[in-house]
């Protein structure tokens, strides 16, 4: 998912910051503490699946490198950064271990360009199938449970716990579709691309890296985003109330 080319300590400093200063807003509300604490296993089963994906996609292209880093498990530590995971919680986008493979190994069914493109567009597309699964959970609850386990703390909580697993993976998938670098969305997008801008991105990759982070830190991606966010969720959550006729 996310693999930073220049030093990252600068960027750390700034994360911890702003978790930091995430935290501190969360200590004053119990509410939000709660909300924030209730969101974990979302966050563990979206950075979990994503990164799985990612190297489970070159494994089948023919690249065993995540296989032999022991990355193509759902075992949560193989798999979380701890930066990134507090990210994701507190500022609902983060990122996982970087999965690493070896386009070289790819099978040569496909050029290496579009072996990354494959291998990237499986970390977000797994997080948008698990949305799809836990919002057809979500529903199927709803229907075939009765009233009185909807209204329990058991059953508030537990379908508290789905709508926030359907939410931060819709948010992980859709954040990563943005074409900048490090974004798998970078990738995605270069099979598609004329041979001289294909050029220009690498020869310029440092230039995006550094426009990633400001409208990152400036809240103009969750603005960008927003809307294709709200659109893909509108979308799941109508298809599982049509599968379902509530």
């Amino acid at each position: 998912m996310f693999n930073f080319s220049f030093d990252k300590r600068t960027i750390y400093i700034i994360i911890i910051i702003l978790v930091l200063f995430a935290f501190a807003q969360y200590a004053t509300n119990p509410g939000a503490l709660f909300n924030l604490a209730i969101s974990i296993p979302g966050v563990l089963i979206a950075i979990t699946f994503h990164e799985f994906a990612h190297g489970y996609a070159a494994y089948k292209l023919g690249d065993n490198t995540a296989k032999m880093e022991g990355r193509l498990n759902l075992n949560p530590l193989s798999h979380i950064d701890p930066i990134g995971g507090l990210m994701l919680l507190v500022a609902g986008f983060g990122w996982g271990k970087p999965v690493h493979v070896n386009p070289s190994n790819y099978t040569r069914k496909y050029s290496m360009e579009k072996g990354e493109a494959i291998v990237s567009v499986a970390g977000p597309a797994m997080n948008l199938i698990l949305a799809i699964v836990f919002t057809l959970i979500y529903y199927a609850i709803y229907k075939f449970t009765g009233i009185t386990f909807l209204n329990s703390t058991v059953g508030y909580i537990i379908m508290l716990l789905i709508q926030y697993t359907i939410a931060i993976n819709i948010g992980l998938g859709v954040f990563n579709l943005i074409p900048l670098p490090p974004l798998d969305g970078s990738k995605i997008i270069m099979p598609f691309l004329p041979y001289n801008a294909k050029e220009w991105f690498r020869n310029n990759e440092q230039i995006f890296y550094i426009i990633f982070v400001v409208i990152w830190i400036t809240g103009i991606a969750g603005v960008i985003i927003s809307p294709v966010i709200n659109a893909v969720s509108s979308g799941i959550m109508y298809l599982g109330k049509l599968i379902f006729g509530v």
